[in-house]
């Protein structure tokens, strides 16, 4: 290897590349050939001496690339070759000449290449020279000539393509090619014998392959054969070109002597090759058919020059040649052998016909051509044809060749056209031989016998009993087999497998299907040729036949049998009576059917029956009967007399006995009898037979007659509507036709009757017909039908007397209408009867809906019918309803009823339950089928008719019925109702009409407001007494969820707006309605409202969302204004009921709907609540719409001089929600004092305001005793006029003033509070007055408080900490009565009076005086908002602020307020300490008074730290059972939970002064002083570093919870959330704690050891991650939304070392609220707890959860991890003279050096880029004066205390440096560890063996001990 090949070293002279090679030659210098040969012979040095001149010119390149091609590599030969074809095509011809030897030399060597594509290259490049030197090629045309014909004959198309296209490219004409041809014909045979001389190992001198040289060597010689075989084809088929004079042309010379020279070369081959024996007998398939087509081409056109000698050698190699197996050598084979049988007949003389040729025949034959049978078998006749007269081919040559080749028929037919090409020359042979019996008989006798022989022996034997299959098989292959027994020398036995045998499945039926057609072919011919031989075959085809049909079903193909006779007489009628021919009848048709019909009378066989209908068919039955049993003739009479008896007597009762699968057809042969001469009594006699009136009793025994007449009838439907009628041509085409009163009479009885027979109703469904839309024949007349719909009606509705619903029952009788005494009657029935008369009736009505349109017009049947469908329909839903509410098993109804129980005491009976509910089921889905379309095809009158039932059905349903409607009834019945609707009402009109009647007043609709017509105008009216029952409550409750749930479907437009047109504007839809509607329903919104709640749903979540939705889309003026007119409709509604709600109870600043449910009367309910979401919700309304309302209320509020009284009580409510947008300002420029002047004449709602305020100054104050109560409501709607906003999210609490006010509007609202300021004895007020006080105070200092002076301002603050102390005080009396309930009874006096007690306790709770302290917290919020302060010019006012009493005052009110806090947490703590049941009793009191917790919590998040302090120090001396850390976590974890509440008590606990004894339990901390500052705190910690840890008990059951438990929980349970938020509270805490402090090592220590990795599993359940490679780039990495959330939060915490941002952001809870939740969480662990969360990846055993986690970890919290570790190591680590540390951030790397004296040791850490998953790996980079031992303890040491610690690296490497000193100190090393200080816990040995004296770290012995499992000594074994 490596040593260079030829010279020995390379010069500068000598190239390195061929491109280099060609440039280095010089100029003219070429070479002749490899070793001086030139094509195939070797040139003269003198000739290359002649031609050196001519060759100096030669462009050395070219010479270069032609060497080039005789390299082995074939890639340098078509590189060569592709180069040179450009090469060709750019020099001039002149240079192209002088190469063409050498050029001639390689092509004859590359014509043999064994790479195709070399091959075609080459004739590439021969094409590209040909074209550039034209005749220049000429001189050297003969040495190419034989190379280039060669070529052509290349095996692989593309090369022999290029080859002729090359050669084209020479001689663009056939002429001139062919004169070249005639021109180099000698040198071409002459390169052709060359070639066919040619051995593998002569071919190449260069190493090659064997199997590619043997795969040249065959390619050359086929190639060649094949080459001469044409050639020769080609010149002796020339025609001599005529010459005019008798001497000859020089193109007849060259013809002549081209033909001279073929000749004679050919006799040399022969010669030479000995007639090319050796090459017939190849192994290789393509050289025996180059040499059966030259051998073959030499025959036909030069037999002459095979001599006698020639014809003996050839002879038997050519007859012998059909054992021949290879199939692409066939074509050839063939074509030689037929060529010398007849061009050389004597040839079969020379050889021994059976044992060369026959023997070979018959196998060949036998094994089905050896896979040629497209090629083979149409030869076979010429092969027939060419066999010389005068051979012997013996007696039985007929029998064996038919015999062989019915035999090969299985062996190889792989395809179709192989069995079409086998029975094609099965055809051609059998009617060859026919025509030419002679050939095969010696006698005259012979040759009549011989035909009748192949008839039976031959087409009967074979292909006919092969296509019958027939019963005789096993004798005919008894027979067979002893003519088969014939073995030759290599022959076998003939094989008569059966046909599923050997032949493929799938092409059996194509392979039958042809063998018919043979045999149809054959029979054809014959009988047209030879009656005689026709009656042979007629004659054995009828004896098989009733063979086959006498053995029936005994015969195990015997319906493929009577199918393929069928087949047959359908292949005699196609084929052979179309054309006139007779004798099918005669000689087949009649006499089989003759021989066969009693055979077949007495067998019960369909396939039979099918037989005799199909001859019917094809020969008429006139034609069959016309001499059955009549041999002589007869006249017409008596002829028509016997036909008719035959038909009474044997047709009818045979074809109409029983019901079997057979009766079909023998009806349809029945009707197949018919005929126009006869129609009327043949039908007549049918119907008789069937039906009789002395048989219609209902124990009648004719069920099966009439089963089958109905049967029968519906055969004449299809045979009317297909039109095929067989031999009916005048009568029966039209359903009048076959109209008979027995019919009409049959079906009346059938229909009224009560006994319910199946067949009845089939009968029925049979002469009414309309099974489809299409079909409309019907065989009763039109009154017989109307009739028999009445009973099937009555039929119908049985069932429904049988239901337990009233609104069932009044269905039924308003259905029946009239017929009061037929209801009776159904309901006297049995169950049973029911079931089976309706059962019936659905029967009839699936088979014969479509015929109710006959009969639409003439009576109501169709919708009371149609009526009685959709009632089925609902009551099984309504069944299906109540079985589902009372826990029945509802699966059964998707399905069949089963066996299953259900509870009788609901619905009865289980078994009738069942039998309904399958039946209902049957109605239901035909129903949804049929009805759409059929409803909407009816009359109007029917639809009218239909749609007033089932109105007045839903209306008894909901308001009328005894029944209660649950709500998902009422849904149901909306749902039935559109549906409905759909069917009937095409256009809104409609619908509008069918909703008036739906929305009818009744007994209990509507309940509040009711419409009336007055004046042809609808108005609304108000209902003052409403009734009190509660059934006419949950009537009207029922009604109006159906109208909600109407209106959410259909829209507010439809329903309520009543509008029928709809106008789409250009980008959104907008309801136009510019006139009122005549639909118009106001009142029945306002209903909706005013009835707030109903069943499952209310007005704020259902109904208000639509009408805001409609309010978007609706443009109208104001009078037709929909929502106008409902809040008109409430406004009257309120003032008309007189409400009694005081809006000084309401809490108007904010907008909830517990709020509302606080309103008591129904219309100013769903007034505010209707307001609220139009102008504050949903925003949808604006200034326009305040406006227009504000004046619409004035209108109300005075009459004349007068004011309305209950408009004023009112009037608060609507102004809070109306004034921010009413007053709102538009324009951005300009003062507020000119906004407010410019709009005043436009806005009356400041002018109004205005004089408010100066008529309410003239009133005395508000907390006087003189007050009266229209004072206070002036006060109130003053009030009201200056809104408040309080917004509360999680952490943040907010006060925003909703308008602007002018200098003159603030003065006048001022003096209106210090007119309340003169009264200093407020607390002597009312409570509502004190209401009124605190909310004006609050107004006051959001809108006027720069004008405040100190007076105010104490004014202010006296009373609001009045109302919060007073709030507190009772708080913590009632904590102080759980706590005294709780502590002293509960061992006394039990859970139950305990839990009795302790309500008594929370009843205490006073709401005015959470009312008062709300008012005061919003004060508070307005006073704590600087952003607000500094925005003021008043210097005065906010010195007041900040300076006042306020900034004095304000520490002692938020410690009041952490009062509060702490109390009723304390409550809840207290309480669960008993039983949770209790504290779920506490924490639900405080969900009423919601949102003041929430604004409590806002201040608590904002208390100072001192203010923290002094309220856990008063909770201290409080002396309650539970202390403030208690508290806090029963809030935290509150079973009734407030996110406000929670978020507070968590700040408090992760934040000084608790963050540090938040989570540890208190005998973790032993000597805890009563300072909490931090560094106290600490040495309390530290110095109960030693004891054990232990978590408080609020939190240990979180943290330590069963890990089997937590994966299981839902992502967003309150359990989940509280385990998420105890460890977000866990590594706060840990956070808190210095990283150095022994505290929090043992924190981490617990951690490690006793808290399960579970939570970890559940982190990652709420980030979707997936799985992938772990080098992805973080910008690839493509997350879903939640694992997005996750990224950023776990980057945030590790950023930040805070979760509070992601607590805080996790209420309301919700999936990605959880996530971002987790994903901080998992980003603290992994900062804080890197080990805990390493230990947890490695347990991984989900591949693709760990790839995921860790490409998660890599790409997006990896990063600032490492970049804030490096910085801590370089911030912190500290060098000095023995240690120094360096970083390198690019590579994550950190290099620890460590000297001392003469030693010292580089140590690198490398960080991974997925840290801290996988493991910090170290290595020593280089170390001096160590040893080896001690290097490697060292380096393991590093290693350990890197990958072991769970915080940052820096502290891991400070330990370390500690432990190198104490080593250098003279400490001892732990001898279990081999390290000073201990990997995890940082302590020292100092567990001293007694024995030996080593130290031990108290850790390791622990788990040496553990481990070892004894007590001993780790070094000496003694006892420790």
């Amino acid at each position: 290897m490596g040593k260079p090949k030829g010279d020995g070293a390379r010069s500068k002279s000598r190239p390195s590349s061929s491109s280099s090679a060609a440039s280095l030659l010089p100029s003219g210098v070429s070479t002749v050939g490899f070793g001086g040969y030139l094509g195939s012979s070797r040139v003269d040095s003198s000739s290359l001496a002649e031609d050196s001149v001519a060759f100096l010119d030669v462009d050395s390149e070219m010479t270069q690339h032609l060497k080039r091609l005789g390299r082995k590599d074939p890639t340098t030969k078509l590189k060569a070759l592709t180069t040179l074809a450009v090469l060709f095509k750019e020099k001039p011809t002149e240079e192209l000449v002088q190469i063409i030897p050498q050029w001639a030399f390689e092509y004859r060597k590359l014509l043999h290449d064994f790479n195709r594509e070399a091959r075609r290259a080459t004739h590439d490049t021969m094409t590209a020279l040909v074209m550039a030197i034209r005749k220049g090629l000429a001189p050297h045309l003969k040495s190419l000539m034989g190379p280039w014909w060669f070529s052509q004959f290349d095996p692989v198309p593309e090369v022999s393509l290029a080859a002729r296209l090359s050669l084209e490219a020479a001689f663009p004409m056939q002429e001139r090619r062919l004169d070249a041809l005639m021109f180099c014909v000698n040198e071409i045979f002459l390169y052709l014998d060359e070639n066919l001389k040619l051995t593998p190992q002569t071919m190449f001198d260069k190493a090659i392959p064997a199997d590619e040289l043997e795969d040249m060597h065959q390619r050359a010689i086929s190639s060649s054969l094949l080459a001469i075989a044409t050639l020769i084809d080609i010149l002796l088929v020339v025609k001599m070109p005529n010459s005019d004079n008798g001497n000859c042309s020089p193109e007849q010379k060259l013809v002549s002597r081209a033909r001279t020279a073929a000749v004679s070369s050919v006799e040399n081959l022969l010669a030479m090759h000995k007639c090319f024996l050796q090459h017939m007998k190849s192994k290789h398939p393509s050289v025996r058919t180059a040499t059966y087509s030259i051998i073959a081409s030499i025959i036909k056109n030069i037999p002459h020059v095979l001599n006698e000698e020639n014809v003996k050698v050839l002879s038997t190699a050519i007859l012998g040649v059909l054992q021949e197996k290879d199939a692409s050598c066939h074509s050839s084979m063939w074509d030689m052998l037929l060529l010398f049988s007849k061009k050389i007949p004597n040839g079969w003389s020379y050889c021994n016909t059976q044992k060369v040729v026959l023997n070979r025949f018959w196998h060949f034959l036998r094994n089905g051509c050896h896979g040629s049978q497209q090629v083979s078998y149409p030869v076979l006749v010429l092969f027939l044809d060419s066999i010389p007269t005068d051979v012997n081919l013996g007696e039985q040559f007929v029998d064996y060749f038919f015999q062989n080749l019915w035999a090969g028929r299985y062996s190889s037919c792989h395809s179709l056209a192989d069995s079409k090409a086998l029975f094609g020359a099965f055809k051609e042979c059998f009617l060859w031989v026919l025509h030419h019996v002679s050939r095969y008989c010696k006698t005259t006798d012979d040759q009549s016998e011989l035909p009748i022989k192949l008839i039976n022996d031959i087409f009967v034997e074979l292909l006919l009993n092969d296509y019958l299959l027939s019963a005789s098989v096993k004798k005919r292959d008894e027979s067979s087999q002893a003519r088969s027994d014939i073995s030759t020398d290599g022959g076998s036995s003939l094989s008569h497998e059966r046909p599923q045998q050997r032949v493929n499945s799938s092409h059996q039926a194509f392979f039958t299907e042809e063998l018919l057609r043979c045999i149809i072919g054959i029979l054809l011919e014959i009988s047209q040729e030879d009656q005689n031989l026709t009656c042979v075959f007629c004659t054995s085809f009828q004896k098989d036949c009733l063979e086959i049909i006498r053995e029936g079903d005994s015969l195990q193909n015997f319906p493929e049998c009577i199918e393929r006779i069928v087949r047959f007489f359908l292949a005699i009628d196609k084929c052979i009576l179309l054309k006139g021919h007779d004798w099918p009848l005669h000689f087949l048709g009649r006499p089989l059917f003759f021989t066969t019909f009693p055979v077949i009378k007495s067998m019960d066989s369909l396939d039979a029956v099918k037989l005799l209908s199909i001859l019917v068919e094809i020969f008429g039955p006139d034609q069959i009967f016309s001499e059955f049993d009549s041999p002589n003739a007869m006249d017409i009479e008596t002829k028509t007399k016997h036909f008719f008896h035959t038909f009474n007597n044997d047709f009818i009762p045979w074809c109409l006995e029983g019901v079997g699968s057979f009766g079909n057809l023998k009806l349809d042969f029945l009707l197949d009898l018919f005929q126009d001469d006869y129609f009327f009594q043949q039908w007549c006699a049918v119907i008789t037979y069937c039906v009789d009136d002395t048989k219609f009793t209902e124990t009648s025994d004719n069920i099966s007659n009439i089963q089958v007449l109905a049967i029968l009838i519906g055969k004449v439907r299809e045979r009317i509507r297909s039109k095929k009628l067989g031999r009916l041509r005048k009568f029966g085409l039209s359903p009048e036709h076959w109209h008979h009163d027995l019919l009409n009479s049959s079906a009346i009885s059938f229909a009224h009757q009560t006994s319910m027979i199946n067949c009845h109703a089939q009968f029925l469904c049979a002469v009414l017909g309309g099974s489809a839309e299409d079909d409309q024949l019907c065989f009763l007349s039109k009154e017989t039908l109307i009739i028999v719909w009445e009973g099937i009606l009555r039929k119908m509705t049985s069932l429904l007397t049988s239901s337990s619903f009233h609104w069932v029952h009044f269905a039924c009788s308003l259905i029946l209408g009239s017929d009061h005494n037929d209801f009776l009657k159904l309901q006297e029935a049995s169950f049973s009867m029911k079931v089976a008369m309706a059962q019936f009736s659905f029967e009839v009505l699936k088979g014969s809906i479509f015929c109710l349109k006959i009969i639409d017009d003439s009576c109501t049947l169709v919708s009371s019918l149609l009526a009685t469908l959709f009632v089925l329909d609902w009551e099984n839903c309504m069944m299906a309803l109540t079985c589902t509410n009372d826990k029945f098993d509802c699966s059964k109804y998707a399905g069949d009823i089963d066996n299953s129980l259900l509870e009788t005491e609901v619905l009865g009976n289980e078994e009738q339950v069942d039998a309904k509910l399958a039946l209902g089921r049957k109605f239901c889905a035909y129903r949804r089928k049929i009805t759409p379309n059929f409803l909407k095809n009816t009359s109007r009158e029917t639809q009218s008719r239909f749609q007033n039932i089932l109105v007045k059905i839903v209306r008894f349903a909901l308001l009328d019925s005894d029944d209660l409607v649950s709500p998902k009834e009422s849904i149901s019945f909306c749902e039935w109702v559109l549906d409905m609707a759909e069917i009937i009402c095409d256009t809104r009109k409609e619908m509008q009409i069918l909703l008036d009647q739906l929305f009818q007043e009744g007994k209990s609709w509507p309940f509040w407001v009711k419409s009336l017509i007055d004046s042809g105008n609808r108005v609304a009216t108000f209902q003052r007494e409403t009734a009190s029952l509660s059934v006419n409550e949950h009537h009207n409750h029922s009604f109006v969820a159906f109208a909600d749930k109407l209106v959410s479907r259909l829209g507010v437009d439809v329903v309520i707006a009543g509008l029928t047109e709809i106008s789409i504007g250009s980008s959104r839809i907008e309801v136009v309605s510019g006139f009122s509607s005549p639909y118009k329903r106001e009142w029945l919104a306002a209903e909706i409202i005013s009835s707030w709640e109903w069943q499952v749903s209310n007005a704020t979540e259902a109904f208000l969302p639509l009408l805001s939705k409609y309010a978007r889309t609706e443009t109208s003026t104001l009078e037709a204004n929909i929502l106008f007119s409902i809040i008109n409709t409430l406004i009257d509604g309120a003032i008309t009921h007189e409400t009694h709600d005081h809006w000084a109870s309401f809490d108007s600043w904010r907008v909830l709907h517990d709020e509302f449910d606080k309103i008591n009367d129904p219309f100013l309910r769903g007034l505010v609540s209707l307001l609220s979401t139009l102008f504050v919700k949903e925003k949808v309304w604006g200034k326009c719409e305040a406006i227009q309302l504000f004046k619409q209320l004035m209108d109300k509020l005075y009459v004349g001089t007068s004011v309305v009284q209950y408009c004023l009580r009112i009037l608060p409510f609507i102004l809070s929600i109306i004034i921010p947008s009413a007053l709102e300002n538009s324009e951005s420029d300009g003062t507020t004092e000119e906004i407010l002047k410019d709009s005043l004449h436009e806005n009356p709602t400041r002018k109004y305001v205005m004089s408010w305020l100066e008529n309410s100054l003239s009133f005395p104050s508000i907390i006087s005793a003189k007050t009266e109560q229209d004072v206070e409501e002036w006060i109130q709607a003053v009030i009201s006029c200056y809104p408040l906003r309080t917004t509360m999210e999680t952490g943040k609490f907010e006060v925003s003033l909703l308008r602007n006010v002018s200098n003159e509007e603030a003065t006048l609202l001022l003096s209106l509070f210090r007119k309340q300021v003169c009264f200093n004895d407020a607390s002597a007020a009312t409570n509502q007055k004190q209401i009124i006080l605190g909310k004006l105070i609050a107004v006051s200092v959001g809108y006027c408080w720069q004008k405040f002076d100190k007076d105010d301002w104490s004014f202010v603050l006296d009373n609001s900490h009045r109302w919060l102390e007073s709030s507190v005080l009772l708080l913590e009396e009632i904590t102080d009565s759980i706590d005294d309930a709780i502590v002293n009874h509960t061992i006394i006096n039990g859970l139950e009076c305990t839990q009795k007690k302790l309500e008594i306790s929370l009843q205490n709770y006073d709401p005015w005086i959470f009312h008062l302290s709300t008012a005061a917290l919003v004060t508070l919020c307005l006073l704590s908002q600087p952003e607000e302060h500094e925005k003021t010019d008043s210097t005065e006012a906010l010195h007041h602020i900040k300076l006042g009493k306020w900034a004095a005052m304000k520490d002692q009110t938020m410690a009041s307020i952490l009062r509060l806090f702490f109390a009723t947490g304390a409550s809840e703590a207290i309480a669960n300490s008993c039983n949770g049941n209790l504290s779920n009793v506490v924490a639900s009191s405080r969900l009423m008074q919601s949102h003041f917790w929430g604004m409590i919590a806002s201040f608590v998040w904002n208390s100072p730290k001192l203010v923290r302090s002094a309220a856990v120090e008063s909770m201290k001396l409080w002396g309650l059972s539970k202390d403030s850390i208690s508290s806090l976590y029963a809030i935290l974890f509150s079973s009734r939970p407030i996110s406000s509440l929670q978020f507070a008590a968590y700040c408090l606990l992760s934040s000084e002064p608790l963050c540090h004894l938040s989570v540890a339990s208190e005998g973790s901390l032993e000597g805890e002083g009563s300072s909490f500052m931090e560094s106290e705190l600490s040495l309390d910690v530290e110095s109960s570093s030693e004891e054990t840890f232990c978590l408080r008990d609020e939190i240990s059951f979180l943290i330590q919870r069963q890990s089997a438990d937590l994966p299981e929980m839902d992502l967003i349970s309150q359990e989940r959330v509280n385990v998420f938020i105890a460890w977000a509270l866990l590594l706060s805490c840990l956070n808190s704690f210095s990283p150095s402090s022994k505290a929090r090592e043992k924190m981490v220590q617990y951690i490690q050891d006793s808290v399960s990795s579970t939570i970890l599993d559940c982190i990652f359940q709420h980030i979707p991650l997936k799985s992938g490679a772990n080098n992805v780039k973080k910008k690839e990495i493509e997350l879903a939304v939640e694992a997005s959330n996750a990224a950023n939060a776990a980057r945030h915490s590790i950023t930040t070392c805070s979760l509070e941002l992601y607590v805080q952001s996790l209420w309301p809870v919700r999936i990605d609220t959880m996530a971002s939740l987790a994903g901080s969480i998992y980003g603290m662990m992994i900062h804080l707890l890197p080990s805990y969360v390493r230990n947890w990846f490695s347990s991984l055993r989900d591949r693709s959860l760990s790839s995921a986690v860790e490409s998660f970890t890599k790409a997006w919290c990896s990063p600032p991890l490492l970049l804030d570790e490096l910085s801590q190591v370089k911030e912190t680590v500290f060098a000095d003279d023995n240690f120094s540390v360096s970083v390198n951030r690019s590579a994550s790397e950190i290099i620890a050096t460590y000297k001392k004296e003469e030693t010292g040791m580089d140590l690198v850490i490398h960080l991974p880029s997925s840290y801290p998953l996988r493991p910090v790996d170290v290595e020593c980079a280089r170390s001096l004066g160590i040893s080896e031992v001690k290097q490697r303890k060292w380096l393991l040491s590093l290693t350990a205390f890197v990958r072991n610690q769970n915080g940052a690296i820096a502290e891991a490497i400070r330990i370390w440096k500690s432990n190198f000193d104490k080593e250098f100190l003279g400490v001892e090393e732990c001898p279990i560890c081999y390290s000073i200080n201990h990997t995890t816990n940082h302590s020292l040995p100092r567990l001293a063996c007694k024995t030996c004296k080593h130290k031990f770290h108290s850790a390791c012995l622990y788990k040496w001990f553990s481990t070892s499992h004894k007590s001993t000594c780790p070094l000496c074994q003694s006892p420790f």
